[in-house]
């Protein structure tokens, strides 16, 4: 609804119609759908405008959800809109990762050292579920489904969308409108072609293709339900993450091209032989996987840059659209529901738009970027350096030294999982400086590991290099 003054009228302040000032959210996915819960708990109108037919009607789409990870940013943002009850059904908590070997060996790699320090499982059909019934029940947010946007048009101030069941396009006034439609943004190709963003994407080289591993004959768990099992074969890896049914939903993670590549596995047989040859203990749970790998499709992976977030107080991308990522640190959906608190938080602030979407972007922007670049760095840890020894090795050095320096020594993993209160970009700076450490302070190959760490010298270390943390 227009102002005449948007950059001094509060967000949600009553319109001369004497209704709540509406925003559009375009994308009613996990995100969009917890930002319409918060936004209408501030008293805002919401209009949620979907492509997609109503999933609480339609089947989900197969094959896209690379099961995902709630870890406590998440669970941070879901308190904070009152819905973490009605989703905590739908959790399997993991305690660390199960790695497999060829040769069908198995060790458990904990995430952190505490009761509470787990991840979650959890099916993004199902969350997406639960948000969209929370924000439909609340006054004030207005689903509206088999919506497409077309585009923006920023000289006219419109947000341009068409009804795919009708098949009728229609204008609606821009200002303000909130993106959350995912890595394919329509509304970010929109304000690239407008030279109002720039924006870089960089694809993986890597694709991933889902596969299930059903439950077992008695209707119990395959595996060990409470970790995140992952296959690590160097160059590309096999994950599978626990269902509240007792599913485990795998993902195959491997080069597009080359000699061990997605392209090299031409037919069902070939892919058989593939997992046979490097997955043995998979494949009796998989049940048929050459039928499986046939039947799903082949996803993409990347990460997307954009200088620029926001069109003054018309449009802000948020979420994937702004930043997305690739899914091996388990937090593109944990950043996104981050970025909406923040927003809910300038809400609060009674900024107006303009200044709230600008101020957004500052304070993301940074985590966005040092999340980008974790994910990508946990991917290389996932599929190869977690049989390191070296790696294996200053695990436990950095276990112990959190014992020893709570306030002072989190490993990098624990402040991005656990750690809300640590912004993702200070995760990134100290974790630098307690690679350092750890460095400085292995004892090298064939030493007992942490028994061999020098006390005193790592006290100093630590003290010297890390200033304490706030307590919580």
């Amino acid at each position: 609804m227009a102002q005449a003054d948007p950059d001094s009228t509060p967000m949600g302040a009553r319109a001369d119609s004497g209704s709540a000032e509406v925003v559009n959210i375009v994308g009613a996915g996990l995100a969009g759908s917890l930002l319409a819960l918060l936004l209408a708990q501030r008293g805002l109108g919401v209009r949620v405008f979907e492509r997609r037919p109503d999933p609480r009607r339609a089947s989900a789409e197969r094959g896209r959800s690379i099961n995902l990870a709630l870890a406590a940013r998440g669970i941070h943002a879901l308190e904070a809109a009152g819905v973490m009850q009605t989703i905590r059904p739908l959790l399997v908590a993991m305690r660390g990762r199960m790695v497999h070997e060829v040769d069908g060996r198995r060790s458990l790699v904990p995430y952190g050292q505490r009761p509470h320090e787990v991840i979650h499982s959890v099916s993004r059909g199902a969350l997406n579920l639960a948000l969209l019934e929370a924000a439909d029940a609340f006054p004030g947010v207005e689903l509206r489904f088999d919506q497409a946007c077309r585009g923006i048009d920023h000289l006219a101030g419109t947000l341009q969308l068409r009804d795919t069941v009708e098949g009728i396009d229609y204008d609606l006034p821009l200002a303000p409108s909130i993106a959350t439609d995912g890595a394919g943004s329509a509304v970010r190709r929109a304000l690239k072609a407008a030279g109002a963003v720039a924006v870089r994407e960089e694809l993986l080289d890597h694709d991933y293709k889902e596969l299930t591993i059903p439950p077992r004959a008695d209707g119990g768990f395959a595996l060990e339900p409470d970790a995140l099992h992952v296959w690590p074969r160097g160059g590309y890896m096999l994950i599978a993450l626990p269902n509240p049914d007792a599913t485990f939903t795998a993902t195959l993670f491997l080069a597009r091209e080359g000699p061990v590549s997605f392209a090299a596995l031409r037919t069902p047989a070939d892919a058989a032989a593939f997992f046979a040859r490097e997955f043995p203990d998979a494949v009796p749970l998989l049940g048929d996987v050459a039928a499986q790998y046939a039947a799903n499709p082949q996803g993409r992976l990347g990460t997307i840059h954009c200088d620029r977030w926001h069109l003054g107080g018309e449009a802000l991308l948020l979420g994937d659209a702004a930043h997305a990522i690739v899914p091996f640190h388990g937090q593109g959906m944990n950043c996104a529901f981050e970025d909406c608190v923040e927003l809910a938080r300038l809400v609060d602030a009674g900024l107006g738009w303009p200044q709230a979407f600008a101020e957004f972007q500052r304070r993301r922007q940074p985590n966005a970027a040092a999340i980008a670049r974790m994910a990508l760095e946990n991917y290389v840890e996932m599929r190869d350096t977690v049989r390191d020894p070296r790696f294996l090795r200053h695990k436990q050095l950095a276990l112990q030294l959190e014992q020893r320096h709570p306030r002072r020594f989190i490993p990098r993993y624990s402040m991005v999982s656990f750690h809300p209160g640590i912004p993702y970009a200070e995760a990134l700076r100290r974790g630098e400086v307690q690679q350092r450490i750890l460095d400085e302070l292995d004892p090298g190959e064939g030493a007992p590991g942490a028994a061999a760490l020098d006390l005193a010298r790592a006290d100093r270390l630590v003290t010297a290099e890390l200033a304490e943390l706030p307590g919580p």
